[in-house]
């Protein structure tokens, strides 16, 4: 795991938690785009998703970026709150979308059968959040 990765137990926890967080995506003219979503995280891999509709304004951001596109996901609850900061790509194959809804079924409930469901897989570069004393 790179060292800009945070591991203690009381962050990892915060993502194991029901809660809904916030994405931000790049719009085509720069400018930030922040929409409530559902967030899964596997921090041994350093990868958090979000599953979406292709269709959606956050998917067609980050297909006009290309992968790679800067992108942050964030939750918080009081005072505690965490950021994963990274690279997205969007990624419609079957299995990586089985794959997604498996994990967003662990963390909060089966989701909806939906035929244009793709995942936006962040690999995560940095995290940030409070630090519990």
């Amino acid at each position: 795991m790179p060292s800009r990765l945070r591991d203690d137990e009381p962050f990892l926890e915060f993502w194991r938690e029901r809660r809904v967080g916030f994405l931000t995506t790049p719009r085509p003219d720069g400018t930030p785009h922040l929409v409530p979503v559902g967030i899964t995280y596997e921090p041994q891999t350093g990868t958090a998703r979000v599953i979406s509709s292709r269709g959606s304004k956050k998917v067609r951001n980050l297909l006009h970026a290309g992968p790679g596109a800067p992108v942050a996901v964030s939750q918080a609850e009081g005072r505690r709150w965490a950021t994963l900061e990274g690279t997205a790509r969007v990624r419609e194959d079957a299995e990586s979308v089985a794959y997604a809804e498996r994990l967003y079924a662990e963390r909060y409930r089966t989701p909806r059968v939906n035929p244009e469901r793709v995942v936006i897989e962040i690999t995560v570069t940095r995290t940030l959040g409070w630090k519990p004393r």
